[in-house]
């Protein structure tokens, strides 16, 4: 069995992104929404975000195990040297290093448009686990450095109950006056032969 490979996420992969992240939607707290996206709109929102931000996949043997991307953090200006994080593996590829791989690679190539803070919002239950959601997530973003810096309480109502939302955030490089602008994703692209 060859490698893990992680590349861009291309129009085509648009089925397997919505087969992946479909049931995380359908049976966890893990995604607020509460209906899966259509093939088109997982297809839409990649287009979106790969006019600024990386969007990639981790594949193995030509089936998508997961994917990551980063998307604006708020949506204005001032907010331009801070990304939101977002990242989900197919049920059965989670604990195999997977999801490190995928955030070191996204990293790298934020860092290199000059992002410097990543933020990462990640849904809590209230206390114990529970069959929807547990505490997995803030663990796995802890464990890759990033550190937590709030919590929303009874943010998100799903199968019958109220959850938190954790902020957590990870600084990638120095806050400097004046500060250089942000390198969209596509003039940086090569270098990272994606």
């Amino acid at each position: 069995m060859s490698e893990p490979k992680i590349r861009l996420a291309l129009p085509q992969d648009a089925r397997q992104l919505m087969e992946i992240y479909a049931p995380y939607v359908e049976k966890t707290a893990i995604s607020f929404e509460t209906a899966p996206p259509t093939a088109t709109a997982m297809l839409r929102r990649r287009d979106e975000i790969v006019q600024r931000y990386p969007y990639l996949v981790v594949e193995q043997e030509k089936e998508l195990l997961g994917f990551a991307y980063a998307h604006p953090f708020v949506g204005r200006a001032a907010y331009d040297w801070s990304a939101e994080t977002t990242i989900y593996l197919r049920m059965d590829a989670r604990g195999k290093g997977l999801g490190g791989m995928l955030y070191h690679k996204l990293e790298d190539i934020l860092k290199a448009q000059g992002i410097l803070n990543l933020n990462a919002c990640i849904a809590v239950p209230k206390g114990a686990d529970d069959e929807y959601l547990t505490h997995a997530s803030v663990d796995f973003h802890a464990h890759l450095g990033y550190k937590p810096v709030g919590t929303f309480h009874d943010s998100g109502y799903k199968f019958g109950r109220w959850y938190d939302m954790v902020w957590m955030e990870k600084i990638l490089g120095e806050h400097t006056t004046p500060v250089a602008p942000i390198r969209p994703f596509p003039t940086i692209r090569k270098d990272f032969c994606l």
